[in-house]
């Protein structure tokens, strides 16, 4: 298994192993080795959201990049997304992202796309991964005998993202007329998504975008909507959007103040593609933290759904597998594959109001497509990852709780892929009671392998 790969990436505590300094300076280093069968000196392109540690862990891997005889492209602040794109459009070999996404600023983290705008095979981040250690015991392994690379600053690369998103909409006034909240998370987003919307013609109101370098995701954006609801309402806008904080995933609120989380989107663009004869292959992939509601509604709309593990790189691969056009998770990763190699929370907004303007419906009346089941879903820090079932007491109540629901609904427990967080997921018919169960089965896990 590797040490330093989640999930996503490399993530955890910035300044603190394993996300440090020294750590991404040898992650760097060996990016640029693994990348040595292609040719060429390696042009390696290094983007970040908003954390104070955002620079550090910038100068570190461009340090280590340097190092191999690479040369890095420093795009400043951008969404994940937007370095997945650039990685493309300026025929890079490797994109960088600094970031933690939706967790606390104190965190940060490093992952990374191939020359086509895809996260790297699991292959090769085992490579890297395994060359990161060895740097501990010859630190001088994988650099540069010959050439030392450079480092170049191209903060105007933002610019030819927003171009990028700007060209997936029928015309650039397509949005006048519509007003819009725009809550960018005090993250990745900030400057760019206000841009896209204003220069769309749209009628913006811009919140949470203030980054200090600790207030990321800090009562706002994806992981909190209470303000985004507030203003929504107050402003009598047609609909609110917040991304995370590298703006790669997207929650939208309702003319009425109501969340439209993952599966509603999924559901309504699924449907809108079909209805145009452009959902390839009739296949729409998700994980197995969607809701029923949604399952529900692709068979109702004889749409075929796939389900994988969490994360957008397994949803990624099914959708290549089955030759699909979108895919997504409740969390707010879209993927609209027909257009873009990751998820995009701007790019998800537009697709939103498009639906919206083309049929004339407003969100709340799209989003009833589908039936949401009361889902409860908590987290219990643990001292360790271990088998769940291996615990007769933990399965016990697992059991109980899954015959009880007699089949009106479903337990999930599964581990984070970037958190020392263990996640239970419970849906059924009653929500006081759907509570309970859920309660029941964290107290059990608590119990026997929880963080004291």
């Amino acid at each position: 298994m590797p040490e330093f790969f989640g999930t996503d990436g490399i993530r955890g505590r910035a300044n603190q192993y394993p996300m440090t300094a020294e750590i991404a300076l040898k992650a760097g280093r060996a990016l640029v080795w693994a990348l040595k069968n292609r040719g060429g000196r390696k042009r390696i392109l290094i983007g970040k959201d908003t954390r104070i540690s955002g620079d550090m862990i910038e100068c570190a891997i461009a340090a280590g990049i340097c190092s191999a005889g690479g040369s890095a492209h420093l795009c400043g602040v951008l969404p994940t997304p937007g370095v997945a794109h650039l990685t493309v459009s300026e025929s890079m070999d490797a994109g960088v992202v600094i970031s933690a996404s939706h967790n606390p600023y104190a965190d940060n983290g490093i992952k990374f796309f191939d020359a086509n705008g895809f996260k790297l095979s699991m292959e090769m981040e085992i490579a890297i991964d395994q060359m990161i250690q060895e740097l501990d015991t010859a630190p001088d392994k994988y650099a540069s005998d010959v050439v030392l690379g450079t480092v170049c600053a191209n903060p105007t690369l933002e610019r030819s993202y927003r171009d990028f998103l700007l060209q997936t909409m029928p015309s650039k006034d397509f949005l006048k007329g519509v007003r819009v909240v725009l809550d960018c998370s005090n993250g990745a987003a900030y400057r760019v998504a206000p841009d896209v919307f204003e220069a769309m013609g749209a009628d913006v109101i811009t919140i949470g975008a203030s980054p200090d370098g600790q207030n990321i995701n800090q009562g706002c954006g994806s992981q909190d909507t209470g303000r985004l609801k507030q203003e929504t309402l107050e402003n009598g806008a047609d609909i609110g959007l917040a991304f995370d904080g590298d703006g790669d995933r997207l929650i939208a609120v309702d003319e009425t103040g109501r969340n439209v989380t993952g599966d509603p989107i999924l559901a309504i663009c699924a449907k809108y593609l079909k209805d145009a004869g452009k959902l390839s292959n009739n296949v729409v992939v998700s994980t197995v933290m969607s809701n029923v509601g949604l399952h529900r509604a692709m068979e109702a709309l004889g749409i075929n759904l796939v389900i994988t593990d969490v994360g957008d790189r397994y949803v990624l691969e099914q959708m290549r597998a089955h030759g699909a056009v979108i895919g997504g998770e409740d969390s707010g990763h879209m993927i609209f594959l027909d257009t873009h190699t990751s998820g995009d929370g701007i790019l998800t907004g537009l697709r939103l109001i498009q639906i919206m303007q083309e049929t004339a419906q407003p969100l709340s009346a799209l989003s009833d497509i589908i039936q949401i089941y009361p889902q409860v879903l908590m987290n219990v820090e643990v001292k360790e990852r271990v088998d769940i079932y291996q615990f007769p007491e933990i399965k016990e109540v697992i059991s109980r709780v899954e015959n009880a629901l007699n089949h009106k609904g479903r337990v999930l427990v599964r581990y984070s892929g970037t958190q020392p967080l263990c996640r239970v997921m419970v849906e059924g018919p009653d929500p006081e009671q759907t509570h309970q169960y859920c309660l029941e089965i964290i107290g059990a896990i608590q119990e026997r392998i929880g963080k004291k």
